[in-house]
């Protein structure tokens, strides 16, 4: 990067970065944004990905050229790659390290689109198999089954059409009725759509540090209690 052009970036640094690895292609970015006013701090293109060398080099070179503007890094961002975490600790020691909401967020909604992928299966797999031809009108036991295995049938593809009411931020009260339906007899599902809410709530709603890691720590918790989840919501735990 450019002297004078680095010279500019930082001397209105805030304090506070956002650093992030970038992939196009063969090529690779890393970047470095002041997370006050989003200006670009340092960046860096590779001809190849990322590693951990390149990530600490890169955060090194940043540290030096914050040092030398007698100015301090007080808190660093990440998108929550594996990658981060040691060249973080390596290089600027115990920095306060958070992961970006947004990227949060996204693997969350993952998470529950898949545990809702696991459900159609599920349904799938118990759904009755019928015999080839139409039902017997006089056998009421095949036609019993055929009137199941149509109603399940119907029921995995308004999961399927109807998935992101589940991980839709806010929901009309035409979209919640039309929920309440598709998750009749799967209450699990209806959790998922509860634990969603919170969430977005608490990253909304803006409070002092102390209140929200207060609520993270209810949130934890109530999630701990529903053991099928899995890995749908690690990130919930995660210590940054």
């Amino acid at each position: 990067m450019d002297g004078a052009f680095l010279e500019s970036a930082l001397e209105a640094f805030s304090g506070y970065a956002a650093v992030d690895e970038l992939y196009e292609g063969r090529y690779g970015v890393l970047a470095a944004v002041d997370n006050r006013p989003y200006k670009r701090r340092r960046y860096e293109v590779l001809d190849h990905d990322p590693s951990h060398d390149d990530i600490e080099a890169f955060l090194g070179r940043l540290k030096r050229a914050v040092a030398e503007r007698a100015l301090a890094l007080k808190g660093i961002t990440t998108d929550g790659s594996a990658l981060s975490p040691e060249p973080i600790r390596k290089v600027f020691g115990e920095v306060p390290h958070q992961i970006c909401p947004f990227h949060v967020i996204k693997a969350l909604t993952k998470g529950v689109l898949k545990a809702l992928a696991k459900a159609r299966e599920r349904l799938a797999t118990s759904t009755p198999k019928l015999q080839r031809g139409r039902a017997s009108s006089k056998d009421k036991k095949a036609r019993r089954l055929a009137r199941k295995s149509t109603s399940m049938q119907q029921k995995i593809r308004d999961l399927f059409q109807e998935r992101f009411l589940c991980v839709k931020r806010r929901l009309s009260g035409s979209e919640r009725t039309q929920l309440v339906h598709i998750t009749r007899g799967l209450p699990h599902l209806r959790k998922l759509r509860d634990i969603m809410d919170h969430i977005d709530t608490l990253f909304d709603r803006r409070c002092r540090t102390q209140t929200a890691l207060g609520k993270l720590k209810k949130l934890r918790d109530w999630v701990n209690r529903f053991t099928w989840i899995g890995e749908t919501f690690k990130k919930v735990f995660a210590p940054t």
